[in-house]
């Protein structure tokens, strides 16, 4: 699996890499993600905007990060595939997962959840 990740002080960027986040990829997607967990990552923010495609397992890989963070330390952001808003539209998904339209917005947000924690 390919992907970037930008660690920031205060949040942490990971963007996929892939155009699909399917069976294949999830395992390990969750296993990076996990791992990101347990170095300390207060506040990730996920960046889908490479990513065209999920199924089933995708979805199961962002909310197992959302549980890890308890919800308001996870973020998606960057959702330009239709296939993928519809995807998490129907399955009702941007009802638990916080989603953030912008990269800079999803930024803001974490910097703001941060200052209210200190």
């Amino acid at each position: 699996m390919k992907y970037s990740v930008d660690k920031q002080e205060n949040f942490t960027v990971f963007e996929p890499a892939e155009k699909n986040i399917n069976s294949l990829i999830a395992p390990e997607l969750k296993s990076e993600l996990f791992i990101l967990f347990q170095e300390g990552v207060k506040t990730l923010i996920f960046d889908m905007s490479q990513v065209e495609f999920i199924d089933s397992s995708g979805l199961s890989a962002l909310l197992s990060a959302n549980r890890l963070w308890k919800g308001s330390g996870f973020v998606v952001t960057e959702i330009k595939s239709d296939f993928v808003k519809n995807l998490i539209e129907i399955s009702r998904i941007d009802s638990v997962i916080n989603i953030i339209p912008s990269l800079a917005d999803a930024k803001e947000y974490a910097l703001a959840a941060t200052k209210t924690e200190e």
